[in-house]
């Protein structure tokens, strides 16, 4: 059985990734980098958790602000994507709060963004092309 996939809910996740660690940035509020990369890890452990996917789902489907656009397509590597994505926030958030590691820590909460980007405008997910690579070693 082919899995379902909603490339809508993906787009929108990233948007708000990418909105949010901006904002994050340009306010400098490393505890909203924080936020972001615990909303990734939440939804990468229980994807229903996911709360911009949750957002997505629960009011902006419904009110018909944003339409589904499902494929067929494997999930796996959107939630590794994801997964990665939490990570580099986190260790982000610990260079922003922790270290006093300014400049690594909006490095790495940039590279989020610009990846973020990336598959957002060109349908390009570096996350999911890692993890079909590292399927292929075992």
């Amino acid at each position: 059985m082919a899995k379902k996939v909603d490339t809508t809910a993906i787009k929108f996740n990233q948007s708000s990734i990418i909105t949010l660690t901006l904002l994050a940035f340009v306010l400098d509020l490393p505890g909203l980098v924080l936020f972001v990369a615990l909303v990734l890890a939440v939804g990468t452990i229980w994807p229903r958790a996911a709360l911009f996917k949750q957002a997505y789902r629960q009011v902006l489907k419904p009110i018909g602000l944003l339409k589904p656009h499902v494929i067929d397509d494997d999930p796996a590597p959107h939630r590794f994507a994801q997964g990665l994505g939490a990570v580099f926030l986190g260790l982000s958030s610990l260079a922003l709060l922790v270290l006093g590691a300014i400049p690594l820590g909006w490095t790495l909460a940039g590279l989020v963004v610009v990846l973020a980007a990336i598959n957002l405008f060109f349908n390009f997910c570096a996350g999911c092309f890692l993890y079909l690579q590292l399927s292929r070693l075992g």
